[in-house]
């Protein structure tokens, strides 16, 4: 999470020495390691990137594809509300974690360790640190959605994966994400809607209209899910599709 607060400070850098030493009348500082921002200006860039994180963190992490699929899992199971919200969110926040691990832990020492030590400044700390980024993004961003945001940017083809610029490879990566997201979703509905219309089809054939087949359906749905160890098995599968 200290690496995404940074990445924009990263990126204001160089922005302000190419317009000058100031920016909306903030200066540059001199620091051990040449030039650094002010504090006007750090506590600025940190307010605005709290308030961008939680898009930051939905949209280029493993969560999107997560909290998508666990809201799919609590639709078939019919149980409502249970688990809440936060559990869900929590849940897909820890895998998203787990499997950024290895990302966080690249940009760690190639780009912040360099910074904190004075031997690079933010500007080379933003550029190392995005590779591992792109490289994670590049690995799930389908070709096809790549392609439709490099057009509609009016971007020259990339000669190589390496080239694609953010601006399309992070919206072609959410897309993809929502795609693979839904097929898992659509596989986990199969086994629940079954079950939902066989208990629909015994029940209006023995002419229990009173009671609600979905109903009738939740403990069979429940029951079913705890005996094949769900929970183990639909975790397990999100963590082991980012591999």
């Amino acid at each position: 999470m200290r690496k995404l607060l940074l990445a924009l400070a990263f990126a204001a850098t160089p922005m302000m020495a190419a317009q000058g030493d100031s920016l909306m009348g903030i200066t540059l500082v001199q620091g051990k390691g040449g030039q650094s921002l002010g504090v006007p200006m750090q506590i600025v860039l940190l307010l605005t990137a709290l308030t961008m994180l939680p898009a930051i963190l939905m949209s280029v992490t493993p969560f999107l594809r997560s909290i998508v699929v666990l809201h799919f899992l609590r639709q078939a199971l019919g149980t409502q509300t249970t688990p809440s919200n936060q559990v869900l969110v929590g849940l897909a926040l820890f895998v998203s974690l787990l499997v950024m691990q290895p990302v966080a832990n690249d940009i760690y020492h190639k780009s912040w360790e360099p910074l904190e030590a004075g031997k690079i400044n933010a500007s080379d700390a933003w550029d190392l640190a995005t590779p591992p980024i792109k490289t994670f993004l590049l690995k799930f961003a389908r070709e096809k959605d790549i392609r439709l945001f490099v057009e509609l940017s009016h971007s020259p083809a990339p000669a190589k994966p390496e080239d694609v610029p953010m601006t399309a490879l992070v919206p072609a990566y959410v897309i993809s994400e929502l795609k693979a997201s839904f097929q898992i979703g659509a596989v986990l509905f199969l086994p629940f809607l079954i079950i939902d219309l066989v208990v629909a089809s015994i029940t209006l054939s023995v002419g229990m209209v009173q009671l609600p087949p979905v109903m009738v359906s939740a403990p069979f749905k429940i029951l079913l899910f705890v005996l094949v160890d769900g929970w183990n098995l639909v975790i397990g599968s999100l963590v082991r599709s980012f591999n």
